[in-house]
C-alpha cells in the first residue's frame, strides 16, 4: 500500500496548492465581476465558467499547447528560466487549478453580490479607501460563501482526471494522483488497492461536502 499512501500524499499536495491559487485568483476575479460593469461582462463570465462544463481533455489539450515545450508559456519559461512543466507536479496544480476554478469563482462572485452596497458606501463616507473597505467589510461578510466554494473546488482537486492526465501524466510517486493510480489499479487487476482508494476518496469528499453544506448562506441547521 505504500504506492497509495505516496498517491494520496501527492493528491493532498496538488489539491492544496490548486485550492491555494483559486483562493487569489477565484476572490479577485469574483470580486471584480459583483462590482464591475462593462461590455462584453456576460462573455467572460460564460468564458471562466466553462471548464465547469468543457471536457476536462479538452482542456488538457488546451493547457498541453499553452503550457508545453513547444507552447507559448512552457517555451518561454523553458528558454529563460530551464522550467519544463510537462509531467511534472506543478503541471498537475495547474491542470486542477483550472478545472476547479469556476467553483471558487462563482461562490465568490455570488458571495460579495449578496453584500449589501449600502454598508460598503457607509464605510466609504468614513473614509474608509478601497482595499480596507474590501479587507473590513466586503470580505468578513462574503466568507462564508467564499469558503464553501473552496471546499468544493478542494473535493474537485481531489478527483480531477483527464485534464492532469494529459499535462502531468501517470508517473508512480512523481505525477500519478488518486483518480489516476484508481484507473491504473483497476488496469493492473490490483482490485484490493482500487478498492482502498476508492474508499479514501469517497470518505473525504463526502466529508468535505457535507462541510460545504454547512457553510452555505441562509442554511438552516437542521434540528434534531
Amino acid at each position: 500500500m505504500d504506492g497509495a499512501r505516496i498517491a494520496l500524499l501527492l493528491t493532498l499536495k496538488v489539491a492544496g496548492w490548486a485550492t491555494a491559487i483559486n483562493l487569489v485568483l477565484g476572490i479577485g476575479v469574483g470580486y471584480a465581476m459583483a462590482h464591475g460593469r462593462f461590455p462584453g461582462r456576460d462573455l467572460l463570465d460564460a468564458t471562466l465558467t466553462l471548464p465547469m462544463v468543457m471536457p476536462p481533455t479538452v482542456l488538457g489539450y488546451y493547457l498541453l499547447v499553452l503550457i508545453g515545450s513547444h507552447g507559448p508559456v512552457g517555451a518561454w519559461l523553458l528558454g529563460h528560466f530551464g522550467i519544463r512543466l510537462i509531467f511534472t507536479w506543478q503541471a498537475a496544480v495547474i491542470a486542477a487549478a483550472v478545472v476547479s476554478f469556476p467553483l471558487v469563482f462563482k461562490a465568490a462572485r455570488a458571495a460579495f453580490e449578496q453584500v449589501d452596497p449600502q454598508l460598503e458606501d457607509a464605510a466609504r463616507t468614513l473614509g474608509i479607501g478601497g482595499a480596507a473597505v474590501f479587507f473590513r467589510v466586503s470580505l468578513p461578510l462574503a466568507w462564508r460563501g467564499i469558503l464553501a466554494g473552496l471546499l468544493l473546488a478542494f473535493a474537485r482537486a481531489l478527483g480531477e482526471f483527464g485534464a492532469t492526465l494529459m499535462v502531468a501524466g501517470s508517473i508512480a510517486g512523481k505525477t500519478q494522483t488518486l483518480s489516476i493510480a484508481v484507473y491504473e489499479a483497476v488496469q493492473a487487476g490490483q482490485d484490493d488497492v482500487a478498492n482502498f482508494l476508492v474508499a479514501v476518496t469517497s470518505i473525504t469528499c463526502i466529508a468535505v461536502l457535507l462541510s460545504a453544506g454547512r457553510l452555505v448562506p441562509g442554511r438552516v441547521p437542521a434540528r434534531a
